[in-house]
């Protein structure tokens, strides 16, 4: 009887197509034998190791492996000895040229003939991301711990000389005070020194906790936070004769921080102070509403704006400044985006240069 293989045109040949896939794979396939060294390698294996076929069959296997993964693969060879099969196996090779390639394994044993049948992916590029991702990811913990000691310990010290200013006013006697603006004035400042007191105690709070998912959420009037911190700004809202509208009659309430609700209110309104237009007082509006189901909280002014089409990808950067200030430090708007975007909300904004701009915060409903 003729062999059913010569019977067929080479080209249809079952044996001829399993060479062919072998050859042609891009992945690595190999058959190694039980006692540790290649028998076969197709192709795409040796030109990315970088040896020849030769070099490969005469040497062990494990003469191949990176030094750190030797001991992991001895026991997943051993596991494969055995009769099982190993799958999605990772470790290092060394190629000729010293260079570090990863793969992943898929490896079958066929106990009754002492070979293993064995396919390998190259996941170098895949790993090479994983460790700048865990790089990034490592040093952006460090510069966010290393952020968030230096505020606690900014928090805390402040409050000292704080304390004594509040120390100061409850010896001073505002009753030898003739002049009814001065006394008008002092107490601005005690309420303001008042303000900050809180403001400091509510941040070292908050900071001290150890992560963030303990920090407290709790039911906020949009309106009672706006005050609060309106009286700690009265002297320059009305230095400045800002012009401020609110409207939380669509949402009058929220669950969030308190802390981070008072920063968020604090840093925007100061800056729509601050980068009014050239001789003209700021105007801002503050409204809440319902949008699509969200709770949404409305900033907007019509002061300087921004470039959004130079700056718009910035503009929530850490120490990104856009107009000249002398009191310009680049940290409001990243500390209001970090406020909210560490309490699963959002941020955006729009805006044109000279035209003003509108904050559009959407809370977390799950907060």
């Amino acid at each position: 009887m003729k062999n059913i293989s010569t019977d067929l045109p080479i080209e249809s040949d079952p044996v001829y197509k399993m060479g062919l896939f072998f050859d042609l794979s891009p992945d690595m396939l190999c058959i190694a034998g039980y006692d540790g060294f290649f028998r076969k390698v197709n192709p795409a294996f040796y030109k990315l190791m970088g040896y020849s076929k030769e070099e490969l069959y005469s040497k062990p296997i494990n003469s191949f492996v990176y030094k750190e993964d030797f001991e992991k693969t001895m026991k997943s060879r051993k596991t494969i000895v055995t009769g099982n099969s190993l799958l999605n196996f990772e470790n290092r090779y060394l190629s000729k040229t010293g260079e570090i390639i990863w793969l992943s394994w898929t490896s079958v044993p066929a106990k009754e003939i002492g070979l293993i049948y064995a396919i390998a992916k190259n996941i170098t590029a895949k790993k090479r991301l994983e460790e700048d991702r865990n790089s990034l990811l490592a040093s952006l913990t460090k510069a966010n711990k290393e952020l968030k000691d230096l505020t606690l310990t900014t928090s805390h010290d402040l409050r000292a000389p704080v304390n004594n200013l509040l120390a100061l006013f409850e010896i001073l006697d505002l009753s030898s005070l003739k002049d009814p603006d001065t006394v008008e004035l002092m107490n601005m400042l005690k309420l303001s020194t008042d303000g900050m007191k809180e403001t400091l105690d509510a941040y070292v709070d908050v900071l001290g906790q150890k992560e963030l998912i303990q920090t407290k959420v709790e039911v906020l009037d949009l309106e009672n936070v706006f005050q609060k911190v309106a009286s700690s700004l009265s002297s320059l809202i009305g230095y400045s004769n800002a012009e401020i509208t609110t409207d939380f009659s669509q949402v009058p309430s929220v669950r969030f921080n308190a802390a981070f609700l008072e920063s968020i209110y604090l840093n925007l309104l100061t800056n729509s102070i601050k980068y009014a237009k050239t001789d003209e007082f700021a105007r801002v509006s503050i409204f809440s509403r319902q949008e699509n189901g969200t709770t949404q909280l409305i900033f907007a002014d019509e002061g300087q704006g921004f470039d959004m089409e130079n700056d718009g990808d910035k503009i929530f950067g850490f120490q990104q400044k856009f107009h000249e200030h002398s009191d310009s430090k680049g940290i409001g708007l990243y500390l209001v985006h970090n406020h909210i975007s560490s309490m699963g909300g959002k941020i955006a904004v729009k805006s044109e240069s000279g035209h003003g701009a509108t904050f559009t915060i959407s809370f977390n409903a799950h907060a």
